[in-house]
Order: structure tokens, then C-alpha cells, then sequence
């Protein structure tokens, strides 16, 4: 049987310029030099600047070497991740050399460990110097970034990007270890897993010999046998489809129960097993529907509206996620109502864990390859390690169900086209239009493949055409008010967002600046976006005016990009089925920034967040104006039709019914129904001081006839009384008049204290609880604090 012999734990580093220090492996130079003392934190004030030096240094990792397992034919030392640039010598043997940070490596050195222990060294070269070279041999290429990140193959938002620092990384940042074996080996096991009245089990196994000695290949499901595979001396490559019986299908959240089943695949030489491959896989169908320009999957038959987020990495140092930290992140996306993930295309591949996580929640995984904002050369050295990447990590990810689409990269052809970036030189078409369909097509053809996001589905189209395919809007966020997302209707949009600072806490413990300005150095630093408070300042002007203070800008910006995304997201699920779905950028960060995101790099919740359990909730509400009235857009994302009365009432602030409507109503399953107000309700006596409530359910929608600005405020007369209950505190916030966007900030009572709402609107005379909880007791009297609750009468 195959004997692993893990490699991880305490190696010794050493820099050109650096005294020897213990690293930590999987890690990188970073963490290890932050950890003994010698690097300060790079999150801090603009620490960023002085820590730059790291990610032009060479760097070596060593050990001492030993073969500890039973006698085996063969050893090999096994390399699940270098970042990046590597020389690595055994005993002063040289094994190989790297350039790649998104593959694995393996080393036959059996007979360098015959004579005992060795020492290992991982020689790092500065991946600057790596791309530099390479921009030098094929020539300068166009990016929407500073830094050279399209000549190397390595997580391109090291370099920096518009959300995130400038940490270009080196180490050993995946497991490493010592491979025994004999005889032969599970090289690659590749299950495709497909429904077809019964489960269908396309498999392809791949194995490495030391000897040319009959062998057979078991698949197990659940542990019960379903075929045996022969493999005759000299075979390395078996292929069989598999009828896998009656399964219970895999579906995405909301659709039914994500199955799972356990597939085994032993090899073994007569009775004895040689090696063992073992995955969590599940049985589904995907299409992509995109006739008539649209954009529309089905998962097992039934058309999916997408409510989905964009994942960048969790982490600028991605060596310390741990399945702990993805599975809490997932699951806060699921629980905000998310369905689909979409892995942009600067970051990596991630770790296995992240997929089976996304398999148990039922999070459908849109994945990017590894290019992102560039043109980038086609020519080598990158064009074997691009292929070479994308048949690793094609394989790799075959196994999980979660996985339903392959684009080629993040809106590269469309810059390429839209920035004049043509210059003579390849530019990666070639990759996007030939390359990755081909190996898709090869290797995994029971996933749909676009060719890039935005994609209109064909050439000569605009690549990022509202009618056609997927759509990037984000010329509204640079240049717009976020109203005129409704202007249009796409087909599909893959990127939209609005910026917002993190969470008070997340900036305080981020910045030292004193005064805290929207405008001071250190809070200028935590925002890579160009002119990205000066976008935050003209987005807040038309609707609330210039914010008083650092305090009131920070909840005003808050609360813009939460109107801004329910602006887009309530207006384009109202065109479903000719809008297939929304993906926000973004759900993650991956440091202390003001950025896109609903979880600040701190990983607390902004009130966006909460937002998003309403605006992805199986049943909604919203108005929509649509041909010079208003309408009302039930929402039914649910398998059962949704029936009953639907109440539309207009009300002054203090509460007085000035007009209303009752309609009775059926919507289908997975279905919108659009139900116009008539003018009698619709048209407002006096605008400043009337809304409109509709009600269907349990579920309710407001509509403002003027902007905040142009608003009347009156003191809503809230009263807040708060309970000590187990786990935290009980805050009842009780409104006299119309209260509009209260706010609870946790993190001002207590940097560990979550809340389980955002802003919260009261109508005359309601009340709401938001339920604070700490792993340690609240002060009762903390939530009398300023700016700990708030409304947005008392800011404007």
C-alpha cells in the first residue's frame, strides 16, 4: 500500500540579506518572518510600503531528509504547491526547477535516499525577477495594473489589484511530502458523474508502474462495488463509462437536497491493495441555455435563477486557509441566500476543501482560469505551463458537483478590445478560443465552457454586450448613479458592486491616523480603487448630500451600498428568465480595505451582508417603475406556487393610510408576476412626507418618491431597550414615527460582538429586535454608546 510521509512543519529559511529563522511549511517568507519578529504587519497603516522589500528577495527553505515508511520500489517527493519561482536540490542533486505557483510537482529520489538522510533545499527566486525576464524575451504586454503579474504564472492579486496590497509571496505554500510505493500507482483518477434516467460514472483512471504486472481497478460507491476495471501489463491509462444504479441527483441550494456519495477507486495487484483514491462526488446534469443571446443554466432539467457572489482569495496569504476558515466563509454565503460562487480568475484554484464545502452547502462553482485584466504572451515559457496548469486542475476538480462551468478568463477580452490594447503581440485568444476548450472538451465535457466573462457567446459581438451572454457593469460604479442600473436589462451579469469602508472596528484597528478622516493618509491607503472615495462622494451626493463627519460618512457610504446593489439586484431579478442572474462583486476580502465587498477582511459582516438575506430570499418584494408607472414584482424563487393577497398602501410618516389597494395573486414556481399600482395609489399627495408599503406575506416593500436629501426627517421617537440574554444581549428598538435605516453596530459594543441584522426601517409604531452575541458578556450600557445605534434621521 501506498505510504505517505507528511513533510510539514519547521523548516529552516534563509534570505540574502536575513539571519536564519524557522518557517513554517505549507507557508510563505511573509507569515514566517512576521511570526519570528522581524516584519511588521503589512495590514497596519501603510506597512505595506515597508515590507515590499520581501517580494524582491531570494529565499531558501531546507531540512534534513529521511525516508521513515517500510521498504517500497519507489520514493517520491511530492510537491503540492510552489510559489513560485524553485530550484530544488536533494544531497546537492538537482531535482527540478519551477515557474508555476497553480501546479504540483513530483520527483522520483529513491535512490538518493538508499544511503539514509539528505538535505532538501527549496531555492526561491524573486518572482519579479521571473516575470521581468520573461517580459524582456517576448515583449511589454498591456494589464489594468503597474505590476508584471501577466508573465508569470502565480496568483495574480500578489501584485496588488484595486482592492487589495502589493504582497508578491514565495515558499512552500501547499502540503509537501515523501511518497512510498511499489509496483504501480493511482497517478490520476478522473470521475465524471452524470444522471441519465440512472447515476453514469465516466472514469478515467490513470496509473504509474514500476513493473508490468496485470492489475485491476475497483470502484466503490458507498462502499459497495459497481465495476472493476482490468488493466493489463504495460496499460497506464483505463477508460469505462459506469452504470452507477438509482442515485438520489445533486442539486443546488433551493432546488433540493445535495446528495453526496462516497467513490473509492483501489488498485490493486490480485488481492492486495496497491493504492487508494478517495472523494466525496454527487450525480447532476448542467446546460447552459443560450439561445437567443440569453444566458441560463439547468441543473438536473430545471432552469437556476443565479444569486450568486465573486470570491477573490480569503487571504493575500492563501497558505493560511484552513478548511475551518472556507467552510465559516461559505456557509455565511449560503446563509445569506447565495447559490452560486464564482472563483475570479486573479486568484488560484483553491484548495480541495473549498469544493467539498461548496459540494455539502449546495454552492454551485463557477470556475475561472487563472487570467485576469492582461493580455497575456502565448509563446513560451508560458504557453506548456498554461496547458500544463489547465490539465492538472481540470482533472483535479472533476470530482466535485459543485463545479457546473469553465470560463476562460476575467474580462481580458474584453479590455483587450474596449482599452485599445492591440500591439502586434500574441495576447491570449489563443488560450481563451483554442487552448481551454480543447482541454475542456478533453477532459471534461460534462461541464458547459465560456470563453471569458463578459462573453457575448461568439465572436463578433461586443464582449461585453448587455444583450448578448454575460455582462460586466461597471461603468454605473465609475461614472453613474446607481439608479441607472435599471436602464437596462442583460442577460446574465457577472460582475456589478459598490464600494463601502469595512466595518468601524475593521478600519480603527487597521489605521492609527488621528484624526480618522475619509480623506487621511492612512484611510487613503486602505483604498486601491482609483478615485475610489472620490466615486463613494459623488455616489452619496445625490441622494444624501455631504456627510457631516468621518462617523456619518462611514454610515452613509454603508448604507449607499446596500440602496445601490437592491437597486440592481430587485430590478434584474424582476426580468427573470430574460436575466439569468446576478453574481455581486464581491463577497470577500482579503485585507482591512474599503472595496466591494459584503465581509471585510476582518471578516466581519458589513450591513450589506445582512441586505443580501433578503435580496436572495426565495420570496420577495420589490417595486419597479416600468412604462411611466409603478409596478410590483413578486419574486417566486420557490418549487410551489406563491398565492394569496397583495396590499399596496400609501402612508404619511406617521403612519395614516392615505390610500390603498388589494389584489389577489398567484405566481408560479420559479416565476416573477408583475402587478401594476394603480394611480390613485401611486401618485403622491406630498412626496416629501409619503411612501408606499406593499405587503404579500410575510414579506414587505417600501418605495420613496423623492431622495433622502429632499426627505422629511422627523425625530422618529425611538425607544431602545436592551436585555441581558444568554450568549449576548437582546436590543429592542421601538419607533414612534417612520424610522428609516436604523443601524446596530456590533463591533462598537465589542470587536467580537455580531449582529443578526443590517439596516432595519420601522413604520409608525413597529419594533424590531436585533439580537447582539459575543463569545464573552456585553455591557448593557455599551448600547447607549455613540453611533452604536443609529437612523438616518439622526445623520442627516
Amino acid at each position: 500500500m501506498l505510504h505517505a510521509q507528511d513533510l510539514g512543519g519547521a523548516w529552516d529559511l534563509r534570505g540574502a540579506t536575513v539571519d536564519p529563522l524557522s518557517g513554517l511549511v505549507p507557508g510563505c517568507v511573509h507569515v514566517d518572518l512576521m511570526n519570528d519578529g522581524r516584519l511588521p504587519d503589512p495590514f497596519l497603516d501603510d506597512n505595506e510600503k515597508a515590507v515590499a522589500w520581501v517580494g524582491h528577495t531570494d529565499w531558501e527553505y531546507s531540512r534534513d531528509l529521511a525516508w521513515d515508511g517500510p521498504g517500497h520500489e519507489r520514493v517520491d517527493l511530492v510537491f503540492d504547491g510552489l510559489d513560485t519561482v524553485a530550484a530544488i536540490e536533494l544531497g546537492g542533486v538537482t531535482l527540478g526547477a519551477t515557474r508555476n505557483m497553480h501546479r504540483s510537482y513530483r520527483y522520483d529520489v529513491t535512490a538518493l535516499l538508499d544511503d539514509g538522510a539528505n538535505w532538501l533545499s527549496v531555492r526561491f527566486e524573486s518572482a519579479y525577477a521571473e516575470a521581468e525576464r520573461v517580459r524582456e524575451k517576448l515583449g511589454p504586454r498591456p494589464n489594468a495594473y503597474p505590476e508584471p503579474f501577466n508573465f508569470i504564472r502565480k496568483m495574480a492579486c500578489s501584485f496588488g489589484w484595486d482592492w487589495g496590497p502589493t504582497l508578491v509571496t514565495a515558499g512552500i505554500w501547499r502540503p509537501v511530502r515523501l511518497e512510498g510505493w511499489s509496483t504501480a500507482r493511482l497517478a490520476t483518477v478522473r470521475p465524471l458523474a452524470t444522471l441519465d434516467k440512472t447515476g453514469r460514472l465516466d472514469l478515467t483512471v490513470d496509473v504509474e508502474r514500476t513493473r508490468e504486472r496485470d492489475l485491476r481497478a475497483r470502484v466503490l460507491l458507498d462502499e459497495l462495488e459497481i465495476a472493476t476495471l482490468d488493466l493489463p501489463g504495460g496499460v497506464i491509462t483505463k477508460h469505462a463509462v459506469i452504470d452507477a444504479g438509482a442515485v438520489q441527483p445533486w442539486n443546488p441550494r433551493g432546488y433540493g437536497e445535495a446528495t453526496l456519495y462516497n467513490l473509492t477507486v483501489e488498485l490493486l495487484d490480485g488481492d492486495e491493495v496497491l493504492d487508494r483514491w478517495e472523494r466525496r462526488t454527487g450525480f447532476r446534469t448542467v446546460e447552459l441555455d443560450r439561445a437567443g443571446g440569453g444566458f441560463v443554466f439547468h441543473l438536473n432539467g430545471s432552469p437556476v435563477l443565479v444569486k450568486g457572489v465573486n470570491w477573490i482569495p480569503d487571504d493575500i496569504f492563501p497558505s493560511r486557509m484552513k478548511r475551518e476558515r472556507y467552510e465559516r466563509r461559505l456557509r455565511e454565503a449560503a446563509d445569506a441566500g447565495v447559490n452560486l460562487i464564482r472563483v475570479w480568475g486573479g486568484g488560484i484554484y483553491e484548495a480541495r476543501e473549498f469544493y467539498e464545502v461548496c459540494d455539502e452547502l449546495g454552492l454551485m462553482v463557477w470556475q475561472d482560469f487563472l487570467f485576469a485584466c492582461a493580455d497575456y504572451p502565448e509563446e513560451e515559457p508560458l504557453y506548456s505551463e498554461v496547458v500544463a496548469e489547465a490539465r492538472e486542475n481540470v482533472t483535479r476538480l472533476a470530482p466535485h458537483p459543485s463545479l457546473i462551468t469553465w470560463s476562460g478568463n476575467n474580462e481580458n477580452l474584453w479590455l483587450h478590445e474596449a482599452m485599445g490594447w492591440e500591439n502586434g503581440h500574441s495576447w491570449g485568444a489563443r488560450y481563451y478560443l483554442e487552448t481551454l476548450p480543447a482541454i475542456v472538451a478533453e477532459l471534461d465535457p460534462s461541464r458547459p465552457y465560456q470563453a471569458g466573462s463578459p462573453w457575448p457567446g461568439r465572436p463578433g459581438l461586443p464582449p461585453n454586450d448587455p444583450a448578448h451572454g454575460t455582462f460586466h457593469s461597471w461603468e454605473v460604479w465609475n461614472r453613474e448613479d446607481y439608479l441607472n442600473y435599471r436602464d437596462s436589462a442583460p442577460r446574465f451579469v457577472a460582475e456589478f458592486g459598490w464600494q463601502a469602508p469595512p466595518a468601524w472596528t475593521t478600519l480603527r484597528e487597521a489605521v492609527s491616523d488621528d484624526p480618522l478622516l475619509p480623506g487621511s493618509p492612512g484611510v487613503l491607503h486602505h483604498q486601491k480603487a482609483e478615485d475610489g472615495n472620490g466615486k463613494l462622494a459623488r455616489g452619496l451626493a445625490p441622494h444624501f448630500g455631504a456627510p457631516s463627519g468621518t462617523e456619518a460618512w462611514h454610515y452613509l457610504t454603508q448604507l449607499n451600498q446596500v440602496r445601490a446593489i437592491r437597486t440592481g439586484v430587485e430590478h434584474w431579478r424582476s426580468q427573470w428568465p430574460h436575466t439569468g442572474g446576478s453574481i455581486l462583486w464581491q463577497l470577500n476580502d482579503l485585507w482591512p480595505v474599503t472595496s466591494w465587498a459584503a465581509i471585510d477582511g476582518a471578516g466581519r459582516h458589513k450591513p450589506l451582508y445582512h441586505a443580501l438575506k433578503e435580496l436572495f430570499a426565495e420570496q420577495a418584494l420589490t417595486f419597479q417603475p416600468r412604462d411611466g408607472g409603478l409596478v410590483v414584482a413578486v419574486l417566486n424563487d420557490h418549487p410551489a406556487e406563491w398565492t394569496g393577497p397583495l396590499l399596496v398602501e400609501r402612508q404619511d410618516t406617521g403612519g395614516a393610510v392615505l390610500a390603498t389597494v388589494t389584489q389577489w395573486v398567484t405566481v408560479a414556481a420559479r416565476s416573477v408576476t408583475l402587478i401594476p399600482v394603480p394611480v390613485a395609489v401611486a401618485e403622491f399627495g406630498d412626496p416629501a412626507s409619503e411612501l408606499l408599503v406593499g405587503r404579500f406575506g410575510d414579506v414587505r416593500a417600501l418605495w420613496f418618491a423623492v431622495e433622502d436629501r429632499e426627505f422629511t426627517h422627523d425625530d422618529p421617537g425611538l425607544t431602545v431597550d436592551v436585555h441581558t440574554v444568554p450568549g449576548g444581549l437582546d436590543v429592542h428598538v421601538q419607533a414612534v414615527g417612520l424610522a428609516r435605516d436604523i443601524l446596530l453596530q456590533p463591533d462598537r459594543i465589542h470587536p467580537q460582538a455580531v449582529a443578526d441584522k443590517g439596516f432595519v426601517t420601522l413604520l409608525a409604531g413597529e419594533s424590531a429586535v436585533f439580537h447582539v452575541r459575543a463569545p464573552l458578556d456585553l455591557d448593557p450600557a455599551s448600547v447607549k454608546a455613540p453611533w452604536v445605534i443609529t437612523n438616518l434621521s439622526a445623520v442627516l
